[in-house]
């Protein structure tokens, strides 16, 4: 599987997200305090832009008159008509046997660690000799 740097981690601080395009595919990047998360950018609804959803948390019930609000920030909310899905692995909350966003996995590495890519381009030497510049061909 080959990576693909898309931001710095200065450009998503946490609680922060970033559209990015990879080989054509819209993904939103979401750092979900301190880790990072990437899914599919449309809502399989209808076709809702994810990244502009609202973050929110997760409330569940063990009885009725009885909630518990857990996961702050952690669930996404399309924006369009409110489906809610897991930031952390896509599931669907609407209906979770069946729907589910496409998630990626994002790592955050120094850009030495990065692979280097196929094309390298030609150098020529340069020095400095008594104030000139000096190209080697």
């Amino acid at each position: 599987m080959k990576k693909f740097v898309v931001a710095t981690t200065k450009e998503i601080p946490p609680g922060a997200r970033k559209l990015v395009h990879v080989k054509g595919r819209p993904i939103a990047v979401f750092n979900i305090k301190g880790e990072y998360f990437g899914l599919f950018d449309r809502c399989p609804h209808l076709g809702g832009s994810l990244c502009r959803g609202k973050l929110t948390g997760l409330v569940q019930s063990k009885k009725p008159g009885e909630y518990q609000y857990s996961r702050e920030g952690e669930i996404l909310r399309c924006p369009w008509h409110g489906w809610e899905f897991d930031v952390r692995t896509g599931q669907s909350y609407c209906d979770p046997e069946r729907i589910k966003v496409r998630s990626y996995p994002v790592d955050v590495a120094e850009g030495r660690e990065l692979v280097e890519g196929p094309y390298i381009a030609e150098t020529v030497p340069v020095s400095v000799e008594n104030d000139y510049v000096v190209i080697e061909l």
